[in-house]
């Protein structure tokens, strides 16, 4: 887990398209709707199951992520549904430039998404 401050977890509203790679090798596109350093909120069409692992690759700004993730418990969305997901695998110097982008979003206007204290 992360020291100190916990990363900006953003809202982005499925305007960051995703490519979900499944281990036997489907490609599932979906879009992002939250996104932050630990893992996001995608919306697919039908959900995945619960606790598999994939590939999940996506864009934002100057950062390129290919990682893989490990998927959680689907929420039904009005259509498909969202589907949240954490990194297994992210690379520091990508939790870096991610963070980066998410910091530089929230300052151009993109709201932030509540957390739950722990």
């Amino acid at each position: 887990m992360q020291k100190g401050h916990r990363g900006s977890r953003v809202r982005l509203g499925g305007s960051i398209l995703a490519l979900v790679l499944l281990e036997n090798g489907r490609q599932i596109r979906g879009r992002m709707n939250q996104l932050s350093g630990n893992g996001g909120l995608v919306s697919l069409e039908h959900p995945l199951d619960e606790g598999i692992c994939v590939t999940v690759l996506f864009h934002l700004g100057c950062t390129s992520i290919r990682c893989h993730a490990r998927m959680l418990f689907p929420m039904w969305a009005t259509q498909g549904c969202l589907q949240p997901f954490r990194f297994l695998d992210l690379l520091e110097a990508d939790r870096t430039s991610l963070n980066r982008e998410l910091e530089n979003l929230v300052r151009s206007g993109a709201s932030e998404a509540e957390e739950d204290t722990e």
